[in-house]
């Protein structure tokens, strides 16, 4: 695919980098930068040059609105890199239309393809020696806008910053992972934000999600506002369920995030043969299933993790436990996918994106 470059972009490179430091074995997630990000400020109704300079903390007024009124979104994305060194995105289009569309759900400005998508590769490009070659390794993407307007009346800012920051990341989730099924707590309304990829999305689960951690359980599966009876998401990942040898999947809403992962998935199972039905899933639906044994995975699908199975989970006190199979379609569908993002496997479906 080709994807617009900026006409104009000022460069500051790093006196020296800091890359001879980090131990790429032992990486925490998202706690590691690189060398550099990207600053793109709008003011008086257009966008300025994007500048890539050195990885520093910056000033801001304590009156900006992104602190008092939450007007904060951003993407998550990954960077790769296959046996030749070369440097790959995956589906960043994709990103860049969600991003857009949280900015407009949030009153804020859209970003213009040739600042996101060329600014997101110029800086890769410059950051290439952080993506390490290897099946797991990769370089962390957060692309994101605050507000930076002043003032504390409760209206949009006329001022915002898009910025691009990285992050060498190895895997995201380790060991098992039970989940436990929201009866109270919302991850999202109808009306609300909660197709936004917006901050306070996201700090709005840290309580609930507290309080599972304290029961013994890493995650959240959150129900419908309304009745709490539909499944539609697993912490901050979209949420599959097999039943039988079916793959089933919350459609996207007001509530639920149309991620990347998501569509890919469906788009590979249906390629391998899998039945896939997107649809709302029932909280009973799935604990008669369980009851029957016509239950036989549920896992979470999202950038950071890629896919993340879950061996059980409790409703109303209930524990289930989730069988062990041979043929898991989570395990095979996350295969086929880092395959294609690492170019181990013909990309059939022109989804990557070469820096």
């Amino acid at each position: 695919m080709m994807l617009k470059t900026p006409s104009e972009i000022d460069i500051v490179r790093a006196s020296a980098s800091k890359i001879h430091e980090v131990d790429f074995e032992n990486l925490a997630f998202g706690n590691t930068f690189t060398d550099h990000m990207l600053i793109c400020d709008f003011k008086e109704g257009k966008w300025n040059k994007p500048v890539i300079k050195p990885y520093e903390p910056f000033l801001i007024d304590p009156s900006a609105k992104v602190f008092h009124y939450g007007q904060a979104i951003f993407e998550g994305m990954k960077a790769y890199k296959d046996e030749n060194d070369a440097v790959w995105l995956f589906r960043p289009d994709e990103n860049l239309i969600r991003f857009n569309k949280s900015a407009k759900r949030m009153a804020m400005p859209e970003v213009p393809e040739d600042i996101f998508i060329g600014g997101l590769k110029a800086i890769v490009d410059i950051e290439k020696d952080w993506v390490k070659k290897g099946l797991g390794n990769t370089l962390y993407i957060r692309p994101f806008m605050i507000a930076i307007g002043s003032g504390v009346i409760a209206q949009p800012s006329t001022q915002y910053r898009f910025m691009i920051i990285l992050s060498p990341a190895r895997s995201y989730y380790s060991g098992e992972v039970k989940v436990i099924i929201a009866e109270h707590f919302s991850r999202a309304a109808n009306g609300g934000i909660g197709a936004a990829k917006a901050a306070g999305n996201y700090s709005a689960q840290f309580y609930p999600q507290k309080l599972a951690q304290e029961k013994g359980f890493q995650q959240i599966i959150w129900t419908d506002d309304a009745t709490h009876t539909k499944l539609e998401e697993a912490g901050t990942m979209n949420v599959f369920f097999r039943i039988n040898d079916t793959l089933y999947t919350a459609p996207t809403s007001e509530r639920i995030l149309d991620g990347v992962t998501r569509k890919s998935l469906i788009d590979l199972a249906k390629r391998e043969g899998i039945k896939v039905e997107v649809r709302s899933v029932m909280v009973e639906e799935l604990v008669n299933a369980a009851k029957d044994g016509s239950l036989k995975e549920i896992f979470g699908a999202g950038t950071a993790a890629v896919v993340n199975p879950i061996v059980g989970f409790q409703y109303k006190d209930v524990y289930y436990e989730l069988p062990k199979l041979e043929n898991s379609f989570a395990l095979e569908l996350k295969d086929k996918l880092t395959k294609i993002q690492y170019k181990l496997a013909e990309d059939t479906f022109g989804w990557t994106v070469k820096v």
